[in-house]
């Protein structure tokens, strides 16, 4: 029976319906990293049901290094390095801002560019993978989906900041599904289409924190979450609203620690760069 179960299991996985079983001894250190903000002027750009008329709101662009053993993934790549020094408009109704560099901050634990072995988007907009070319040696891991939207130049794609990747001959991975990306269960991308066609989030597990869900766009701040609001951008709304559950659901079954990744509250749950979480 437990053999039978077992077998079921890693089946399950392998069909991208169930997150990887819990790390054995893996060593894995999470550091959270300042890749910009954005000053919403009108926060109904993230309601489709028009619920919050006449509200702002700052919002954090957050990435994350992750290091398993002697290996690295980058997560997120943020706003573009462009960004840096232009003024803030309080008329748009978003406004990126910059001051800081992944690169830079990267330097500051002594971690260098090539060292990346994977860089994990999940999903195309400029705010996740707005560095991310800054690191061509890296393995891109990307949704399937999001893959298949930007090769067909689908509206509201560019394949400009990921340049490497599409049309330069760095390797691509597109994850159909779950991904268990170090093989042991301690890291995994979560498939949860709606914000666009291959959003994922991120399962890392630690020693000592625990579980903790790095929720990429399923929602970008606390009261989004809770109320299971949609964006009127989002590529599928039934596919949001399922993806949401999911993630709900399966932050409770392992009492993950819940990283909205725009959230500034979230984020502060993680130490403070440079320290880690472990």
């Amino acid at each position: 029976m437990i053999a039978r179960f077992a077998a079921a299991a890693a089946l399950l996985l392998t069909m991208g319906q169930a997150p990887a079983p819990a790390p054995r001894g893996a060593d894995v250190e999470l550091w959270r990293l300042d890749c910009g903000q954005v000053q919403v002027n009108d926060l109904n750009a993230f309601s489709d049901t028009l619920a919050y008329s006449g509200q702002k709101k700052r919002l954090v662009v957050s990435c994350y290094l992750i290091r398993h053993g002697s290996e690295y993934l980058l997560w997120d790549t943020g706003l573009p390095e462009a960004v840096i020094g232009k003024p803030v408009s309080s008329t748009d109704a978003m406004s990126p801002i910059l001051t800081t560099t992944i690169k830079k901050q990267l330097a500051q634990i002594g971690v260098k560019p090539e060292q990346i072995g994977r860089v994990g988007i999940s999903h195309y907009h400029f705010d996740h993978s707005g560095q991310a070319a800054g690191f061509p040696g890296a393995t891109l891991l990307i949704g399937k989906g999001d893959v298949d939207a930007l090769t067909t130049g689908k509206p509201g794609t560019s394949t400009e900041p990921l340049k490497p990747w599409f049309g330069g001959g760095a390797k691509i991975e597109g994850v159909d599904g779950d991904k268990d990306v170090f093989g042991d269960g301690s890291v995994t991308m979560l498939n949860l289409p709606g914000h666009t066609p291959g959003h994922h989030a991120l399962l890392v597990v630690l020693k000592n924190k625990g579980p903790v869900l790095l929720s990429g766009d399923l929602a970008h701040f606390r009261e989004n979450y809770d109320s299971n609001g949609v964006p009127p951008f989002n590529t599928d709304r039934a596919a949001t609203l399922a993806s949401l559950d999911r993630f709900k659901q399966l932050a409770g079954n392992v009492k993950a620690t819940v990283i909205l990744q725009h959230e500034a509250n979230d984020v502060a749950r993680l130490p403070t760069f440079p320290a880690s979480a472990r």
